[in-house]
């Protein structure tokens, strides 16, 4: 393993913001298993050790190894890595290390036992559950309790397992801060924080809620930081919180691209009346796996895996209309192998953690180049090989060309596309005569309702229990292009026996009958006034009201007004 040990400032895009860390530590390889180190090497213990070898773990990637032997000394790092390269463990390892269990020594002398010793702060839903995944993997052996808190979800569980305490919390900032305010989090004991895709917090707005949750815990912690890339507002908040830290930069000699090596990438102009066809015959292509498409908005997302569905995929979508439990089941679905097709908005960029993904299809233009990295790395990972389609209107094409520069992808003007496109087939490998519809023979999978959907007690959604606020789920709502996305369409509903009797905005109503000609008005009154009392005889009658008349300034009554208007009629 080849590792460069220097001393260099790290500086935002801008040149505003900068911090100078203690040492910077750069790798120059790939990500893959390093086959000569295992992580008994690291000082690691040996419950650790053994759980993850009973999950077939047993050698580090560089940036683990890069990250394990300055983590477990105590030190504050600032990671720097891409997606896909396994830094869940660089920090889910040093986490459950330093914890103290509750047979382990020292654990009376807590602050507050059974109050979390780690804190763990994602930016969505998806990505915690991974993480929290990924550290339960890691602690088979080890006593070491880990609960994982987010939006979408009833209050009361997350509450529950909080008061029998745990030692690491994994969870969004949204969801946090509700707890914390509510006083059933407490943060006395932390003892190490570590933001996960900061740069993605940041773009979500969670940065603020973030420094309230550092700022209720110890001043002596460690702190370690991961994102990236690294813009203005992350620097300034490393530099606020963090002391001395190491920064640690996993990168590739050969990669010279922001995006990594291991993922080819294809750009096409296609026409959107076309786009799905164009798509059925990628997913046709041969050595194709796990596919995800990403689209900009929750109908978009919809229709493409219903249309995909009814062509003979096995296909299921995923975005902020759906509540936690359904989203939840689609990518149960999607890493159990019950389907192969995942459609997703960008709730799910961050927190889909599945290696054999081996096509990403961006279904429209990306707002930008970091949201084309993140995207685009759920491919490619742990040293496999992936594909990423990009479909480019007429439309997106300056922008297209902006992302093209920033990246340095060398395609300024991609090649227009259509379904019967030779160039296709020839890209993707897809077989001559292929159509737009899946053959009943190759129609193997079970599908999305081949998975259990949990009854999760959602928030923030229709026939949900109201828990609180749920302000992580309304961010993810934002992001996926929809301002209803977050609120309840359920309307306000009343008993089956009193909405008969109301009408528009609750209140009682009579219609009133018309007087037709030559009736006098003050009996319309009364049978009206006869009706109402014969109706609801508990209620008293309303009185009616009278309306006094002016002719030329003098008071006129309602006979000799009505014998008026009547001698003017004739």
């Amino acid at each position: 393993m080849s590792e460069l040990h220097t001393h260099e400032v790290l500086t935002d895009s801008t040149g505003t913001e900068s911090i100078e860390p203690e040492e910077t530590i750069i790798s120059d390889e790939t990500p893959h298993e390093i086959e000569e180190k295992s992580f008994a090497d690291f000082n690691v213990r040996a419950d650790i050790v053994e759980s993850l070898a009973d999950a077939g773990i047993t050698h580090p990637f560089p940036i683990q190894a890069m990250t394990l032997p300055v983590a477990l000394s105590g030190h504050d790092i600032i990671g720097q890595a891409k997606t896909g390269t396994g830094k869940t463990l660089g920090f889910g390892i040093p986490a459950l290390q330093r914890v103290a269990g509750r047979d382990d020594a020292g654990y009376a002398k807590l602050a507050v036992p059974g109050a979390p010793q780690a804190l763990v702060i994602v930016p969505t839903r998806e990505l915690a559950v991974q993480v929290a995944n990924d550290l339960q993997t890691a602690s088979r052996k080890r006593n070491a309790r880990i609960a994982t808190i987010y939006g979408g979800r009833a209050y009361e569980p997350q509450i529950d397992a909080l008061q029998k305490g745990v030692e690491i919390v994994v969870g969004t900032p949204g969801r946090l801060i509700d707890l914390y305010k509510q006083k059933h989090l407490s943060l006395k004991n932390v003892k190490m924080v570590i933001l996960d895709e900061a740069d993605e917090m940041l773009d979500l707005g969670f940065l603020p809620d973030v420094e309230t949750l550092i700022a209720g815990t110890p001043a002596v912690r460690q702190t370690l930081l991961f994102s990236a890339t690294m813009p203005g507002p992350v620097i300034a908040m490393a530099r606020r919180y963090m002391t001395q830290p190491t920064h640690i930069r996993a990168a590739d000699p050969n990669d010279e691209g922001l995006t990594k090596r291991d993922i080819r990438q294809l750009i096409y102009r296609a026409h959107s009346m076309d786009k799905t066809e164009v798509v059925a015959r990628i997913l046709q292509s041969r050595g194709r796996g796990r596919t995800i498409i990403f689209t900009k908005t929750k109908r978009t997302a919809a229709k493409v895996a219903e249309e995909l569905v009814d062509r003979g995929f096995a296909a299921a979508a995923i975005h902020g209309d759906l509540g936690q439990g359904a989203r939840e089941q689609a990518l149960r679905a999607f890493r159990n192998n019950k389907v192969d097709v995942l459609v997703a908005t960008d709730v799910a960029a961050r927190g889909i953690d599945v290696d054999d993904v081996t096509h990403v299809i961006n279904y429209q233009c990306v707002e930008d180049e970091k949201i084309y990295l993140h995207r685009v790395g759920r491919t490619g990972r742990a040293g496999n090989k992936g594909t990423a389609v990009t479909f480019v209107d007429w439309d997106d094409m300056p922008r297209w060309g902006l992302i093209n520069k920033a990246l340095g992808l060398s395609v300024p003007e991609p090649v227009e596309t259509y379904s019967s496109s030779p160039h296709l087939y020839s890209d993707l490998d897809i077989p001559e005569g292929t159509k737009g519809r899946l053959p009943r023979n190759k129609r193997v999978l079970a599908g999305v309702d081949a998975e259990v959907l949990e009854d999760l007690g959602e928030t923030g959604k229709k026939n949900a229990r109201s828990g609180g606020s749920s302000r992580d789920g309304g961010r993810d709502s934002k992001r996926d292009g929809g301002r209803d996305g977050g609120r309840g369409r359920s309307g306000r509903s009343g008993d089956a026996g009193s909405s008969e009797s109301k009408g528009e905005g609750g209140r009682n109503r009579t219609r009133r009958r018309r007087p037709s000609d030559g009736e006098a008005a003050p009996a319309a009154g009364a049978s009206e006034t006869r009706t109402a009392t014969a109706d609801n005889a508990e209620k008293p009658a309303r009185t009616r009201r009278t309306r006094t008349r002016r002719r030329n300034g003098e008071v006129v009554s309602g006979e000799t007004a009505a014998a008026q208007s009547g001698s003017t009629e004739a």
